[in-house]
């Protein structure tokens, strides 16, 4: 037998304690039959010694075998918590270290399948990405024929159909770029490569800042609550503006009568919560915001219904948390995102 095989550590844990418990059935059955004399002992006695002793080599024999056999599957257990306790996007192969030599084919099997699925996923998302960029240059094409249409003189008829083409021109180039975040957030199993340790704080005045025009124009005040000192996290600059920008902008286009946006950073955990005043989520599609494409039948804006699904997988990139409260506990919505602190996030996995 192969050593680290399944077989060979059942009969080297058994094989001991079997022969022990033998031993004592043959002492057992010798003290019974040579050493007992019948004029002491009744028939009677006789059978219930010799019955009671079988019971408890049984009995012992069997906890023997179960605490083998759990010892020979805890490598077993150990793979099937591993797989249990994995995301759906990770495909990285499984550790077949410590498996007997019976389980390390069925394994080697499974990580070959997980490469070419991992394979066939990255090529679907490079796909996806070339193809939001490279229908991205005629789309603003048509976006500068429609707005130098529209500085001209039209007839009414002309410049509703004129801007209804660049409302959608508008929405085709949102959509692409969002695909491209997603294609870039997951091109490689190593986001975290392009990591810069940022001032939390300070980053969310910044960028928050670009957003104060927009937020006027609807009427919205939009605040800041953040600690005066640095709060340090590891991540990429572009894909946390692009996540702080859909939280943004969820709330402006589907918040309702929004009055109130306010950013807050805190420090400890670092976390980054976006909340607004708005009509709120109702608890029956809360679960189902984060998925890609889907759009609440409330949902009175327009969108494609990408802006919560680039967030959540932005924040997984970052091996952030996220979580959403909403109605009925609060009258808005909350998003918050807490971050590892720095020199944990350079060092996550997909997981």
């Amino acid at each position: 037998m192969p050593r680290g095989s399944l077989a060979r550590h059942l009969i080297l844990r058994l094989l001991p304690p079997v022969l022990i418990l033998v031993a004592l059935d043959l002492t057992i059955t010798w003290l019974v039959t040579t050493q007992i004399h019948l004029e002491v002992w009744l028939l009677r006695d006789i059978f219930w010694a010799m019955l009671l002793s079988q019971f408890l080599l049984v009995f012992l024999f069997a906890w023997v075998l179960i605490s083998g056999v759990r010892s020979s599957l805890r490598s077993i257990n150990r793979l099937a918590d591993d797989i249990k306790e994995r995301s759906l996007d990770d495909l990285q192969p499984l550790d077949p270290q410590g498996l007997s030599t019976e389980i390390v084919p069925i394994v080697a099997r499974i990580n070959d399948l997980l490469s070419r699925l991992d394979d066939s996923v990255q090529a679907q998302k490079r796909f996806i990405g070339h193809a939001a960029h490279q229908l991205r240059t005629p789309l603003s094409g048509l976006k500068l024929e429609c707005e130098l249409m529209l500085a001209n003189e039209l007839p009414d008829d002309v410049r509703r159909r004129a801007e209804r083409i660049k409302a959608v021109t508008d929405r085709m180039i949102r959509l692409g770029e969002q695909l491209l975040v997603l294609a870039r957030v997951d091109e490689s199993a190593r986001p975290q490569d392009t990591f810069e340790r940022i001032d939390l704080a300070e980053w969310v005045r910044m960028n928050g800042a670009d957003w104060l025009p927009r937020a006027r124009q609807q009427k919205v005040e939009l605040q800041l609550a953040a600690p005066d000192e640095p709060v340090w996290v590891d991540a990429d600059p572009l894909l946390l503006a692009e996540l702080l920008g859909n939280l943004i902008d969820n709330a402006l286009r589907y918040g309702g009568p929004v009055r109130n946006i306010r950013l807050q950073v805190n420090a400890t955990p670092p976390a980054l919560q976006v909340e607004d005043d708005g009509r709120g989520i109702q608890p029956a599609d809360q679960e189902r915001v984060f998925d890609a494409f889907y759009r609440s039948p409330q949902s009175e804006g327009s969108g494609s219904g990408l802006g919560l699904a680039i967030v959540r997988e932005i924040a997984q990139a970052h091996g952030a948390w996220w979580s959403l409260a909403s109605r009925p506990q609060l009258q808005g919505t909350r998003i918050s995102i807490v971050f590892p602190g720095p020199r944990i996030g350079a060092n996550l996995n997909r997981q």
